[in-house]
């Protein structure tokens, strides 16, 4: 086959959009899955391709050197696009330490493997990481996040991919590989785990619980659909210079609590409730500690230079956002429940 791309975290929220974009897209290339299927990781987010030809799955932990380099054997891997990653900001305050392990050992154990193996033949190969625009800090003005912006990550979750985007910045330095890092915004659409906001609220709001938000809900974010996102990740893949960053962001700030609102209004419409019913759900608690009030991203430079930029406008990205999930019950009783987890024995222990 033309590549053999190895995915880190491709039963994840976003990396299950960019398995699927590159399965279908690009039939000669081979596309490996590797992912450990924390809680987060769900293989029934990949139904659509766990036959197709050119799709390929290992059960594999980054922390796992012996186990990574097996992989990059059996499969040759020449590119890599990394995903895996601990992402959910309270749980770095709860457990920090869980994402050093995991976004910076592991980033830097992937590093190895993937030096190891291509040794000093990069020219040939990519190693793209993506990140976040939360290693930028806060913003406490108009400005927005340039690729340029120093970092000033706040939180254990920030500082753990900041500490990793330095590692693959250092390892194209001193090893000469060729890599390339993105920082995107807020990510939200189909298959998002319901711990985070946007799901977070669908469910609550069709089982009638509360609403919860931090403070008094004018933190800002910038909004970004999932398979935008996607799209922004194959473009830099194959368009992007080595040893550049592209951020990636949705042109859309909204405060958390609008969103809410927002939601509420929607689903109010979609279930027959009366105008306003859902939003006596909401329920105001105390705020996280370290709470970045700004995130905005200027993606000025991935349009420009690469003709990337968001298909959809927010409101349309929530209506598709929330059809989904209503139309889409049992994936979301199989993740709340836990029952999601027994689909890799059913899959693959089992044959």
């Amino acid at each position: 086959m033309k590549k053999s791309i190895l995915i880190t975290g491709g039963a994840g929220f976003i990396g299950c959009h960019v398995v699927k974009l590159f399965v279908s897209k690009y039939p000669e290339y081979k596309i490996v899955n590797l992912d450990a299927l924390t809680y987060a990781g769900n293989l029934e987010n990949l139904k659509e391709v766990e036959e197709v030809p050119n799709y390929f799955f290992e059960k594999v932990n980054i922390q796992e050197s012996e186990a990574l380099k097996a992989v990059f054997e059996k499969h040759k891997i020449s590119d890599v696009i990394h995903l895996a990653a601990e992402s959910h900001v309270d749980r770095s305050i709860t457990d920090p330490l869980a994402f050093v392990k995991t976004n910076v050992f592991g980033t830097v154990n992937l590093l190895n493997s993937a030096k190891e193996y291509w040794k000093n033949n990069f020219n040939q190969h990519l190693f793209y990481h993506i990140s976040t625009d939360e290693v930028y800090g806060s913003l406490h003005d108009g400005s927005f996040f340039l690729e340029t912006t120093p970092y000033d990550p706040q939180s254990p979750y920030s500082a753990s991919k900041a500490s990793s985007d330095h590692f693959v910045r250092a390892y194209a330095n001193t090893y000469k590989m060729r890599t390339v890092v993105s920082n995107c915004s807020n990510n939200y659409g189909p298959n998002h785990f319901p711990e985070k906001l946007i799901p977070l609220c669908i469910n609550n709001i069709k089982n009638n619980k509360p609403l919860p938000v931090y403070g008094k809900g004018e933190n800002i974010r910038d909004w970004l659909f999932v398979k935008d996102h996607a799209r922004a990740i194959d473009t830099v893949f194959h368009q992007g210079k080595a040893g550049e960053t592209y951020n990636i962001g949705g042109f859309n700030e909204w405060k958390n609590i609008d969103i809410v609102k927002l939601l509420c209004q929607k689903m109010d419409e979609k279930l027959g409730r009366e105008a306003g019913a859902s939003e006596k759900l909401i329920t105001f608690v105390t705020d996280r500690a370290g709470h970045d009030l700004r995130y905005a991203i200027d993606a000025t430079k991935i349009k420009e230079e690469l003709g990337w930029e968001p298909s959809l406008q927010f409101e349309e990205g929530i209506e598709i956002t929330i059809d989904w999930y209503l139309n889409n019950q049992d994936w979301l009783d199989h993740v709340t429940s836990g029952a999601y987890q027994d689909y890799y024995s059913e899959l693959y222990e089992n044959r």
